[in-house]
Formats: C-alpha cells, structure tokens, sequence
C-alpha cells in the first residue's frame, strides 16, 4: 500500500513539474512572440547584418520614336553606423569616451567638414542625426545622414573613404525635356508615385516592386563580402509607350510660348492629331509644368492638362459642326442661301449679331462658314430641329468626355433642348450656349475629316512590362458620325474659306490643301448671365491636306490683350500645320482645291 502511495505522489509530483513547466515554456513563447516581438525583431535584424531595400526601379515614359520623356536614374543615400563611428574616439588608455564626448570630437574632426562641404549639409545637422539614432538605440548601427545625391557627388563621398559610412542606391525620377509636354506626362509625388497626368493614370503599368537584400558587418562597420543575400528580388516598372512625337511636342510649346508673349496673353494651347489613326501626336500649352521643379509655374498650372480639363465656348469653330449636321440631314446644301444681315433683331424675342459691321448679303452656307456668320448661321439652322441638332452635337462627342483616360478630363457641359430658351436655341449654333475642351474639339473635327467615322483619340499605345508583356493598349471601336459624302462636303467649303477668306493669305500653305475654321469666342462671367468684356479665346482648328486628310491641328489662345480676334493666332497655325507637314514628311497635294461660292449668284 505504501508502494502504490509513494507511486502516485512521484506521479502527480511529475505532473505538477510538467505543467508548471509548459506553463513557463508557454508564458515565454507567449513573451517572445507577442510582447517583446518588435523589439527582439529589431535586436535580430541588429545582430544578423543590416537589410537593405533594393529599389525596383519606376518605369521610363518614351515618344513614339523611344525618346525618354521620364525616366528613373541612379540616386545614392549614404547610411552612417554611429556605435562604429564614434568607437574611433578613445581616452589615453584607450577605452571608449563616453557617447557625448565621442560626439564633441566627431563634430571637430576634418572629415565631417569636408562632409559638409561636398553635400551642403552643416555639420551640426550631421551630429543632430547621430544623436536621434543613438537615442532610439544607443548601439545604433544606422543613421541615414546623406540622402538623395548624384553620381558625382557619390563619387566624391566615397574619395573620403569613411569606414561607418555605407552607400545605398535608389532609384530617382528625371524628365530630361522638363517642361516639354510636362503637364501632359505629369508627376511623381514625394513617395515616388504618380501624381499627375500619365505618371499618376499608369501608376499600376509604371511603379516598380521593391526588394530586399541583407548583408553582414564587421566589427568596424565594413560590409563583409560575399555577405550579401537576396530576400526579396525587385521588380523593375513597365516602360510606357505614347503616341507624342517629342520634337514636335517641344516645336508647339516653343511656338505657343512666343504666340502668348506676343499677343499678350494669359495663355494658350496646341495639339496635333493623326486623322486616321485617332493618335494625339504633340499637345503643348504655355504656361507648362516643369516635372523637375514644379513650383517653377503658378498653381493654376501645375497640374491637370488644359487639352483634357480647360472648358471654354469653342465659338464660330463650332459652326462647322451645326454645317455638318445640316448637310447630312438634307437641310442645307455648301449653296444653300439667306438674306444675311449684320443684325438680326426680334427673332423669337433675340437679337443676333456678327462680330464686325457689313451689308445685308446674299451668303450660301460656305460664305456663311468663311465670314463667320452668327446671323447666316442662325437663319439656315433655325430650319433643323433642335433635337436633331443636339443629336448630332452629341454624336461629335460634344458634352462627354473622350476615350482618353486622362485624370481630371472634363465633359463639356451640352445641355438637353428642353432646358434651351430663345437665346441659347441659336446661340449653340454658333459655339455659345456650349462648352468643351480642346480634346472635345479636335476629336469632333477628326471625325468630320476621316470621311465621316470618329476614330477614338489615344495618347497611349501600351505599357511594355520587364517580361516582354504589353498591357493598357487602347481599346477602339471606330463609329460612323456622319457620310462620307458629308465629310468631304465639309472639306470642300472648310477649305474654301482657306482660299477665299480674309485669313486666307497666312493660312495657305504652298502645295498643300487645307481646311480650317478660326473661331473667336467669349468667356462667360462667373454667374452665367453674360460675358466677361474684353476676354476672349481666340483660335484656328484646320485639316491637311484635303484630298488625303492626315494631320489636324489646334491652336487656341486664352484672353490675348492685343490682338483679340482670330486672325491674330492665324501664323501660329501656319507656322504649326507647315512644321506638321515636314515632320511626318507628307507628300503635296496634287489636285486643285476647292472655290465653292460664298454668295449666291
């Protein structure tokens, strides 16, 4: 019985130690794992070596030919090891100084001045640095103390031979044309991601993934060769590839800068599309964002891009659309005519007027065109259903945005004929009433010149990623907005009032056929009641060559003091559109253009 007893004591004695210890062994792990996690995890990276993030770099943005427009190159920071810096300073017997002396004689000795002097930085703010990092661990091995400098600077760091002191690369983004096409490539913010423009809409194509690679120090800071491993391999970014011609970009913002400056201008903005492909070939505007230095620009200009986000009225350009839109219904015909005065008073309770003073005339649709009629224009649309017109001012594109996936992109503002009164029936004939952008615009008039099919705009032709993969392509689906009939009617009278009208000797070009439309209109006040006095945009939109449309190009200039109608931006179209036709080297015209008649005879 005794047995059996002094068994089950040593029994239930061995279980109570068991249990006691897995408590103890769970309790420690419980400490381990969850308590002291963060702490014994940077005590781990501290004893293993140090970890260092290898950058994946950020993708480049190329023209259509492969020249960069943004690109990533190689930026250095430079990390210190305090506890190995200052174990260099030592008393008479050669122990250690304490960390506030070692601090004193790291400050005096000559290489921190020399330090100083390479990168700009006062010592003190070196010493400011070492204090933080020995604070937050007091056997601190890392101190970023340089960041961010190029290769010569890193070359010259190096000359010092620092023993604490590690280069890391990174990374860094560059636009080597600065503000050429900048507010339409756009950004990288702080975090190095994508805040404007084509750096911000690629983000997901563009950014890299970072990895990691540790390695191990010696006692004196040194990394010790063939230390190195790789934790995490870096993923390098997608190259995005766009459809702008980067000479040309740059040939428009140069032109476009001196045309402001001329006219005495707020601003102004240009764009070159490929007809049959839908591609926006060169986009400028004056003032342009510097990616290298954005606070180079006011505010108002450093971000979005006034091609995609600037709503104005687009004025008598906007006629050629109303045209368009009576000739495929049958309404009107290029010879279609009406008793045109310069003012026509009571109409439904609205008076309407042209810009300049002239006789009653005659004038068929093309002299209606060429002379910039409000009245003639008025008089011919008025026979056309307001909902029919609206129709086909949608079918344009007019009042939604483009296909482009461009940040902040505007729609325009088209509202439905039920809300029109008297006044906005007729003024949305000739461009008032109505707003859109630039993009809008020059998407409605590649429609009209590509035999009446709108091929959707694209500033991107896709995202080439490090494995040879090609995503974001555009996707297109072409739409019929008019007959082809209609579309080389609109030419014919468009370059009628190249041959014929006022403009006619800057906007000819020698051996080429072009088409055009200049259009003058009003900016609105601010409650929409009226118009601003003296602000106008002032603009060119025009089509080359006739008998093979090709190229489109846009001007328009915002709020010129000196020269207020269009005939004052007409040589920057002739100066753009000459310069188009060299770049992609388009043959002449070889047939004779047309002379339809501007007045009845």
């Amino acid at each position: 019985m005794k047995a059996k007893r002094s068994t089950r004591r040593r029994t239930t004695f061995v279980l109570v130690l068991v249990l006691a210890l897995v408590t103890s062994l769970v309790y420690k792990l419980f400490d381990i794992q969850v308590v002291q996690a963060q702490a014994l995890s940077a005590q781990a990276a501290e004893r293993r070596g140090t970890a260092v993030t290898t950058y994946g770099a950020r993708g480049d943005i190329v023209s259509d030919d492969g020249t960069l427009l943004a690109g990533s190159v190689l930026r250095y920071d430079f990390i210190a090891s305090p506890i190995n810096a200052l174990s260099e300073y030592t008393d008479a017997q050669g122990k250690a100084l304490p960390q506030a002396q070692a601090l004193t004689k790291l400050a005096a000795d000559p290489v921190m001045a020399k330090l100083s002097t390479i990168t700009g930085t006062p010592v003190k703010t070196f010493i400011a640095d070492f204090q933080g990092a020995l604070r937050a661990n007091s056997q601190s091995q890392y101190a970023p103390l340089v960041t961010n400098v190029d290769v010569p600077t890193f070359d010259k760091i190096q000359a010092l031979n620092i023993p604490w002191l590690t280069p890391v690369s990174h990374p860094s983004r560059t636009y080597p044309d600065g503000a050429v096409g900048g507010n339409i490539v756009g950004y990288v913010n702080s975090a190095g991601d994508g805040a404007e423009g084509l750096e911000q809409q690629y983000q997901q194509c563009l950014q890299g993934d970072n990895g990691e690679e540790t390695y191990q120090r010696s006692q004196d800071g040194v990394a010790i060769p063939g230390s190195t491993k790789v934790t995490k391999a870096a993923k390098q970014g997608g190259t995005l590839e766009t459809t702008l011609n980067s000479d040309l970009t740059w040939f428009l913002d140069q032109n476009v800068a001196t045309a402001v400056k001329q006219l005495g201008a707020q601003f102004g903005q240009a764009s070159v599309i490929d007809i049959k492909s839908g591609e926006i070939k060169a986009a400028a505007q004056y003032p342009s964002v510097d990616p290298n230095n954005i606070d180079g620009v006011p505010a108002a200009y450093r971000s979005k891009s006034m091609m995609f986000s600037n709503q104005y009225e687009p004025g008598s350009t906007f006629k050629a659309l109303t045209a368009a839109a009576m000739v495929d219904t049958g309404y009107a015909t290029p010879a279609s005519h009406v008793m045109t005065p310069d003012t026509l008073q009571g109409v439904n309770g609205v008076d309407i007027s042209d810009a300049e003073y002239h006789p009653t005339e005659d004038m068929t649709l093309t002299g209606i065109l060429m002379n910039s009629s409000n009245v003639g224009i008025s008089e011919l649309g008025a026979n056309m259903s307001d909902q029919t017109r609206y129709d086909y001012y949608k079918k344009f594109g007019i009042g939604s945005p483009t296909s482009v996936p461009f940040p902040a992109q505007a729609s325009g503002q088209l509202t439905s004929p039920s809300t029109w009164d008297a006044q906005t029936k007729y003024a949305t004939m000739f461009g008032q009433g109505v707003s859109a952008t630039m993009a809008q615009m020059v998407q409605a008039y590649q429609a009209m010149a590509n035999g009446g099919v709108m091929v959707p705009l694209s500033l991107v032709k896709g995202c080439k990623q490090s494995d040879g993969t090609v995503t974001d392509a555009p996707k297109k689906t072409s739409t019929r907005v008019i007959k082809a009939s209609t579309s080389k009617t609109m030419l014919d009278m468009l370059e009628s009032v190249v041959q014929q009208g006022t403009n006619a000797p800057v906007l000819k070009t020698p051996g080429y056929r072009i088409a055009a439309k200049t259009g003058t209109a009003q900016e609105p006040n601010e409650q929409g009641t009226g118009y601003v006095q003296g602000e106008y945009y002032v603009s060119v939109m025009g089509v080359a060559p006739v008998d093979n449309p090709q190229y489109l190009v846009d001007v328009n200039i915002g709020f010129p003091t000196k020269i207020k109608m269009s005939n004052g931006v007409a040589p920057l179209f002739h100066t753009v559109m000459s310069q188009v036709l060299k770049t992609f080297r388009v043959s002449p015209s070889n047939s004779a253009p047309s002379m339809l008649p501007p007045y009845h005879q």
